[in-house]
């Protein structure tokens, strides 16, 4: 996103991406409306390319208590694979260069970047946007305090073929963890759930843990019986922690994961991401226009913006993990909310934001 928006605005851009496109990852794949105007105003439409309109949100407990609402703004679902791959070629088209290699070093010296790969390519920039998700070596580089810390989370994702109705998310929790589900394009159904691995690793596969863990829930035991696997094997990332990052690392401007990444339970991840891309894209074409007089300023109005917009939301979604992980406690909190029903579309208010400016 940063890249397409900066290209547009005339400036010269090197993406650096490990992986080649199309690739599916390991995500929710539902993005919130917030951010859809943006998208629409910078060139991409979701709806152009098979995504569902989401309108309509169920949260279960582990016990398979359940509660539903409409979502207050709404939020569309599209895979990784697809997003990613049509975002990339949009960027390539308005200027932008993607070049696949791994970055094994960043410094930076007298105002200006050094950015090493594993290609042995050397290249040097007044600016770099650190987009390289949870958890990455380029972290321990920059000595990061979180990669001190535990990360025991893993992340699991596959699409199926079945019948789940296009204009639902639900989100199912289960002992140990929390699991979505709903359709992107071609009418696939993306179940993507993150474990706590402690109980994972007593399981002797992914299916074993499914089957005895998981399907716990009714919800998730109608899903795993009735919709058959698309994938040849499900996709996994370990080490996920949701430990405080800073926004700004070593004059990195930092974005997605790799600036903080918000509970699954709470939803709204790819969100965050496209809006933080959005603020350290503006930032920087200020700062290019002399709006913002020095490197130091616009790291520090980075950082206060990142934490106005997103802080309280982190906050928000490890308060409601936490209250889910309960055990009997949260069949209470379900029968709470069925009691007090506006009380669920608040909450989700406070993971969300309010509708991006447009570009």
């Amino acid at each position: 996103m940063s890249a397409l928006h900066l290209a547009q605005k005339g400036m010269q851009v090197l993406l650096i991406e490990k992986n080649g496109y199309p690739k599916h990852k390991v995500c929710g794949e539902y993005i919130s409306n917030e951010v859809l105007p943006y998208l629409v105003s910078i060139g991409f439409d979701p709806f152009d390319f098979g995504a569902k309109n989401i309108t309509d949100f169920t949260l279960s407990t582990p016990g398979s208590r359940s509660i539903s609402t409409k979502l207050p703004l709404g939020g569309f679902s599209i895979s990784r694979y697809c997003i990613d791959w049509k975002l990339s070629k949009k960027a390539i088209e308005k200027g932008a260069k993607i070049h696949q290699a791994t970055v094994t070093d960043i410094q930076f010296q007298d105002g200006q970047f050094t950015v090493s790969t594993n290609q042995q390519d050397i290249f040097n920039a007044e600016l770099v946007i650190g987009s390289f998700g949870k958890r990455s070596n380029l972290d321990i580089k920059l000595d990061r305090d979180f990669m001190k810390k535990k990360a025991p989370f893993l992340g699991v994702k596959a699409h199926y073929k079945g019948d789940f109705p296009e204009e639902a998310v639900g989100l199912h929790n289960f002992p140990g963890g929390y699991c979505g589900i709903s359709k992107v394009e071609n009418d696939h159904i993306n179940i993507c759930y993150l474990a706590d691995f402690k109980s994972f690793k007593k399981h002797k596969n992914i299916q074993s843990f499914q089957e005895q863990v998981m399907s716990q829930n009714k919800f998730l035991k109608k899903a795993f019986n009735e919709y058959e696997m698309v994938f040849e094997k499900p996709l996994t990332i370990s080490q996920v922690s949701f430990s405080a990052k800073d926004p700004v690392e070593n004059h990195v401007l930092m974005v997605g994961d790799a600036a903080g990444m918000i509970h699954p339970l709470a939803g709204n991840g790819m969100g965050m991401a496209i809006s933080a891309g959005q603020m350290a894209s503006l930032l920087i074409l200020d700062y290019k226009a002399g709006k913002i007089v020095s490197r130091d300023e616009l790291e520090r109005q980075y950082a206060r913006a990142w934490q106005k917009e997103f802080g309280l939301r982190l906050k928000s979604g490890h308060i409601i993990s936490r209250l889910f992980r309960l055990g009997i406690f949260s069949e209470g909190i379900l029968l709470f909310l069925k009691f007090i029903p506006f009380l669920l579309p608040e909450i989700i208010k406070r993971t969300h934001g309010k509708k991006l400016n447009l570009i």
